[in-house]
């Protein structure tokens, strides 16, 4: 499975971003789905995952009542709805897949997109 994530940028605090994960493979559609980020000299951190269904998510507890991950099988496709933004959501964000939706080592990895977001 080959991800691509999309719609970093740059955004103001208080602001709102969307992240989309595209799915190279049909077959895409049977695999749980993660967010995750990197913010400079950090670890790379859980922001969000999503069943395959899209019946069952969870949340960093950072994250949750801003963010909500969605997926749409039919494109192949999930989001990552980002509100209230703040300067410490400024990270590399990343999205991942795998057949656990509870994994701790998730098996396919797309590229980052950089969120900044300023004071």
């Amino acid at each position: 499975v080959q991800l691509q994530a999309s719609g970093g940028g740059l955004v103001q605090a208080g602001g709102s971003l969307r992240l989309s994960c595209a799915a190279s493979r049909r077959n895409s559609r049977t695999y749980a789905v993660g967010w995750f980020r990197q913010a400079p000299g950090k670890e790379r951190e859980f922001v969000a995952a999503i069943s395959w269904t899209g019946g069952s998510t969870r949340y960093a507890d950072s994250v949750k009542g801003r963010f909500a991950i969605s997926r749409d099988n039919a494109k192949n496709t999930a989001y990552l709805q980002m509100n209230s933004l703040e300067p410490e959501d400024t990270a590399v964000y990343y999205c991942a897949a795998d057949r656990d939706f509870i994994s701790e080592t998730w098996a396919y990895w797309g590229q980052g997109t950089l969120v900044t977001v300023s004071s």
